[in-house]
């Protein structure tokens, strides 16, 4: 289905190379129009779109009114995300929930305020109706589960009898609904696709109300349910990390723009979703695990510095992996000396790996980060500096917990609705005009030819 017979194929690829040919634009017109693609100039700076109150990033200071990179810094709500972590892990608690407190309301909660609201996630999880797993969820099971998860949060706008209400409190209220159901319509979706296409047995372990969302994802994914602790914690970091960072990336700067136009909550999670599904977005850490997967087999000495450096100039003169020039999980859009969220994860994947006995692999991730800087800067002409992003641990981390890696970009966005949820309160709040940002055309006029004279 969907694919169509050998002569309309052949039609397609002819009208593809129409395309290519009709729709390439000179780059150098970007250059020319000062066009700045990505919506970044070559330092990387990025254009001003909007303003936010929700999180900042910091990756430079102005001295003597010149930018001096530093090192990166990671605020919600003007907190500082190293002492957020710092905070919940002192108290031996998990951190995702009052996070995504934080992240809602501007502050953060005190013990009862934080009791009520774990209590409403939990309550709100218990609302996902059975004929919903069974009629929407095990139907037509996608292989990729940012699908699944997109037709799942579609799908809930015919189940909410207010669903194009877009006041605050039924806004709110739904994207509370979301916060808690995306762990469900995740590891369910994940359950269905192992089940119908690789054939493993079926498990739908229902959600424990005394448990945090990273508890319960670990939970409802493994057969016999169980975890450690050290597991539970530092999968609820990572949602902790990830669950917002600034209005401009990709699929935050989407939650802006499609709910600029006044559209339903369901529609506006639903376009996040497809944008952070893209591997240059959400995707990225999948590329990092397996990168990494071909490099242990490639490299006969992992502890071979001059074997590693081999290997990563091979990558990025498209020799080695999948030939794409690049170096996965380093560099950043807005970081250049540090990304402050792989930083706090470094310190956990170290003891995790020596939980897991794959110490090995994190010498061989952490010889990586310190080499693949200089590789760059030798190989490549480039503007900033260079450091591991949070993907570079990530998918490690994920790896040696134990999760598919088709659930590594679906636990990005577990995370991440938090976010997308405060911002969309946001732009809802502050009513801006729908965005509608210019391009500029670059086409010749030419006069209409009739049929025959064509």
């Amino acid at each position: 289905m969907l694919h169509g017979s050998e002569k309309n194929l052949e039609l397609i690829k002819k009208y593809s190379e129409q395309c290519i040919t009709k729709f390439h634009i000179d780059p150098e017109l970007y250059t020319k129009y000062e066009v700045k693609r990505g919506l970044r100039d070559i330092n990387g700076k990025a254009v001003l779109a909007g303003l936010t109150d929700i999180s900042e990033i910091r990756s430079y200071t102005i001295v003597d009114s010149e930018v001096v990179p530093c090192e990166g810094k990671l605020f919600y709500h003007g907190i500082d995300i190293e002492e957020i972590v710092d905070g919940f892990i002192k108290e031996d608690r998990f951190g995702f929930e009052e996070t995504s407190y934080l992240l809602l309301f501007g502050k953060l909660p005190n013990k009862e305020e934080l009791a009520v609201f774990e209590e409403l996630l939990a309550e709100y999880r218990e609302e996902l109706p059975t004929s919903f797993v069974r009629d929407v969820i095990m139907k037509a099971p996608s292989k990729d589960m940012m699908n699944t998860l997109a037709r799942g949060v579609l799908t809930l706008y015919a189940y909410d009898d207010a669903a194009d209400d877009t006041s605050v409190e039924n806004v709110l209220n739904q994207c509370l609904h979301l916060i808690a159901l995306f762990p469900l319509l995740s590891v369910y979706g994940y359950q269905a696709y192992s089940h119908y296409h690789d054939g493993n047995s079926l498990f739908i372990h229902a959600p424990m109300k005394e448990y945090s969302t990273a508890e319960n994802i670990l939970h409802m994914l493994r057969p016999d349910s169980s975890f450690t602790p050290l597991e539970a914690k530092i999968l609820d970091l990572a949602l902790v990390l990830h669950a917002e960072h600034g209005g401009g990336n990709n699929s935050t700067f989407t939650t802006h723009v499609v709910s600029s136009s006044g559209t339903d909550t369901y529609s506006v999670v639903a376009a996040s979703l497809g944008s952070l599904k893209g591997p240059k977005h959400g995707g990225a850490n999948i590329k990092v695990v397996k990168m990494f997967e071909d490099m242990k087999t490639t490299i006969k000495n992992w502890e071979d510095e001059d074997e590693v450096k081999q290997y990563l100039s091979d990558l990025l003169n498209k020799k080695a992996f999948d030939h794409a020039g690049l170096i996965y999980g380093m560099g950043h859009a807005v970081y250049s000396i540090s990304d402050p969220r792989a930083n706090v994860f470094k310190k956990f994947v170290e003891t995790l790996s020596k939980e897991k006995g794959m110490d090995q692999e994190f010498g061989l991730y952490s010889m990586v980060e310190r080499l693949a800087p200089e590789v760059i800067a030798k190989e490549r002409k480039i503007y900033k500096g260079v450091s591991a992003n949070v993907d570079f641990y990530s998918g490690f981390v994920y790896n040696m917990l134990g999760l598919p890696t088709e659930l590594f970009t679906p636990i990005f966005a577990i995370a991440r609705i938090s976010g997308w949820s405060a911002h969309r309160l946001e732009e809802l709040i502050n009513a801006g005009k729908i965005i509608r940002p210019g391009y500029k055309s670059v086409a010749k006029h030419k006069s209409y030819t009739g049929l025959d004279e064509r």
